[in-house]
């Protein structure tokens, strides 16, 4: 790994400031790494995978992730020219246990302009700085106004043959996909492939199979390159009213809304 990175060699080196840190990614990976301070991480003009121990999260535009501190994770962007936001906050005593666990966020558009504010800081914000007690609001506000923790991860499949099943949902998530005949397909019973999806991923297959789907929407959708109802029918749904409820009940927000809308550089 690079040492010489700020997330290796500046985000910590104060342990009483707010680290602020916004840039073009510049590249395809961030590798695994820990910082001793939580972050928060928003990027727009793309979409970025974010790598922990035990799951991949995705994390679209115009949404953030609460990464607390200690977690180790890499960051994989679709492209360089992704837009990434940090602050990175130190961890004080009496903070809520939301800020204990990882998760995924709509951005609201309080939280866009508090963003937005943030735009040219870059560095240490210290206590006795106008610029810190800004941010300090900002994280003061998420446990407030950021909602429901989204599902937007899936699990990493260990066991060999789950990992096969789950390459070919990947590639297959516009087709008409059976529990019995991806069963049969790789030779296991129902019973056997429903155990190892539990067991190893911690869901069933119809909840990993339509997640992969909403997440592969969500990555159509923020290319603006496809109608709506064409991204439906590219992840497997014929009817748009059933592609549109099923998105607003892991996003929030209808595929239409989530389309439609606006970027801090906007």
């Amino acid at each position: 790994m690079t040492t010489d990175k700020y997330y290796i060699t500046e985000v910590d080196r104060d342990n009483t400031s707010i680290y602020c840190h916004h840039d073009l990614m510049g590249e395809l990976l961030i590798p695994p790494h820990t910082h001793l301070k939580a972050q928060f991480l928003y990027v727009e003009g793309g979409i970025a995978y974010v790598k922990t121990q035990k799951n991949t999260y995705f994390l679209p535009a115009r949404h953030y992730m609460w990464i607390p501190p200690g977690v180790e994770h890499s960051i994989h962007p679709n492209s360089e020219d992704v837009m990434m936001r940090n602050l990175y906050f130190p961890v004080e005593k009496n903070d809520l246990d939301f800020y204990d666990e990882e998760g995924i966020y709509p951005v609201n558009d309080l939280l866009l302009n508090l963003l937005l504010f943030t735009n040219r800081w870059k560095g240490n914000l210290q206590p006795d700085n106008r610029n810190y007690v800004i941010a300090k609001a900002l994280k003061v506000l998420l446990p407030e106004v950021s909602g429901t923790n989204l599902s937007l991860s899936l699990p990493i499949a260990k066991d060999s043959r789950l990992i096969k099943v789950t390459d070919y949902i990947a590639n297959h998530l516009s087709d008409n996909i059976t529990f019995s005949g991806l069963a049969n397909q790789f030779g296991l019973s129902t019973r056997t492939l429903h155990r190892i999806f539990v067991k190893d991923m911690g869901m069933s297959f119809i909840q990993f199979f339509t997640i992969s789907r909403m997440l592969k929407a969500v990555e159509l959708l923020q290319n603006k390159e496809m109608q709506v109802s064409d991204v439906a029918l590219a992840v497997g749904y014929n009817s748009l009213p059933s592609f549109s409820n099923t998105f607003y009940r892991i996003l929030r927000q209808r595929p239409s809304e989530y389309a439609n809308g606006r970027n801090i550089l906007e």
